[in-house]
């Protein structure tokens, strides 16, 4: 898996809404999100799970609650209990009223870690920039929320029956990257690519999301090691294939990006004579 840095690709305006997303993200993480913000993992103490549990299971995206739109009848409530088996999270009847529908929106700028979180927000600030140069402020705003509502709502309908809660920009990021490939196939991208040490290469923007792209089909057919139990891969197919689709109508007017001259892959190329 390579790492982004940075692409090669100027823009004409000011990309506010993902300069806007990106400090939305990063508030809800540090000011709200229970817990989280204080470990490097997400990992905390008995009470912090308990309550960080509570919260998710009100402000996320339940698979279960968004197919047949109704809450459950026993939800963490965020304290902790003993029982037979020892300590443990507490539940009851839910003390709150939830729109499953609004659930999805608020669940796009929820995180369980710092690492979930900057892996995201890095995406968005370097293929969203342009993706929103090119469709225009109120426009971009709207496919990132159409592709993240479709691609949590991909993912329900393909395992309707899951409690788990789906958080995080990733299904809207990807609509987002699935955009980038269509309009900016031969942007130059520079990506750090681990062996041995983090090598710093050049590479066009199609092989960098292309590889994306087939990483997260073979997460999601288990055809490769993956935390595929932790993150929804299908959402982010979703979201990837709808943001091609929805991009596809812009190809034609996109003026191509300007091509760098003199270094290729990460390596100064010599003159042809």
């Amino acid at each position: 898996m390579v790492i982004p840095v940075h692409d090669v690709n100027p823009l004409r305006r000011t990309p506010w809404v993902t300069y806007a997303l990106i400090a939305a993200n990063v508030l809800v993480f540090v000011v709200f999100t229970p817990g989280v913000a204080d470990s490097a993992t997400g990992q905390g103490n008995l009470a912090q799970l308990c309550h960080l549990q509570a919260f998710l299971d009100q402000w996320a995206a339940v698979p279960q609650e968004l197919v047949h739109h109704r809450l459950p009848h026993l939800v963490p409530t965020g304290a902790v209990g003993v029982g037979p088996r020892g300590q443990g999270c507490v539940i009851g009847p839910p003390g709150y009223d939830k729109s499953p529908e609004l659930s999805v929106l608020t669940a796009m700028f929820l995180h369980g870690s710092w690492l979930h979180l900057l892996g995201n927000m890095l995406f968005l600030l370097i293929f969203g920039n342009n993706v929103e140069d090119r469709m225009g402020h109120f426009r971009f705003l709207l496919f990132y929320g159409f592709c993240g509502y479709v691609a949590t709502y991909g993912f329900a309908l393909l395992n309707a029956g899951s409690t788990e809660p789906l958080i995080g920009a990733s299904g809207a990021i990807a609509g987002v990257l699935g955009a980038y490939l269509v309009l900016y196939p031969r942007a130059r991208v520079w990506v750090l690519v681990p062996f041995l040490i983090f090598l710093p290469l050049r590479l066009p923007a199609w092989i960098v999301l292309g590889s994306w792209f087939v990483l997260q089909a073979l997460y999601s057919s288990g055809g490769a090691v993956s935390d595929a139990g932790t993150v929804a891969y299908v959402a982010h197919i979703v979201g990837f294939l709808v943001g091609m689709l929805l991009a596809w109508p812009l190809r034609r007017g996109t003026p191509p990006p300007p091509e760098p001259a003199g270094i290729l892959f990460g390596r100064r190329a010599r003159p042809r004579w």
